[in-house]
């Protein structure tokens, strides 16, 4: 666990360091997804349409390395992996509840613009689900 070994010493701010360690598309939905419940692989990208299987893996990667996410192997056949969120992982993902609920009023609530997400639209929320 630790800190993020990408860029130790060069951060600004807390949330210069918090951006590095979530930065990219997908990791804020993986925190998402994985809140609800632990996951294999095959379910988060389900849960995420869109993502590659490269991506994903690679973000997991970057995520366990961060100690965001544990990833546990167990030893059957066919093998299983299961994802889930380390109390770190937890703990961003509580910070990030009050960006979602932001979101939520200042972009999906209200008359949106042409091509601007809607509440109805059912996008899901860093944390709390859909």
């Amino acid at each position: 666990m630790g800190t993020t070994g990408r860029r130790p010493g060069a951060y600004i701010c807390g949330i210069d360091a918090a951006m590095d360690v979530i930065g990219g598309k997908w990791k804020v939905l993986i925190l998402w997804a994985l809140n609800e419940r632990r996951c294999r692989f095959g379910e988060l990208r389900r849960e995420l349409p869109g993502v590659t299987e490269k991506v994903l893996a690679s973000q997991l990667r970057e995520m366990e390395a961060d100690g965001l996410v544990h990833r546990e192997a167990y030893d059957e056949v066919p093998p299983r992996v299961e994802y889930s969120l380390t109390p770190r992982g937890v703990s961003l993902n509580e910070a990030l509840e009050p960006l979602g609920a932001w979101g939520k009023a200042n972009v999906l609530g209200g008359s949106p613009t042409p091509g601007q997400v809607r509440e109805d639209d059912h996008v899901a929320l860093i944390a709390g689900g859909p």
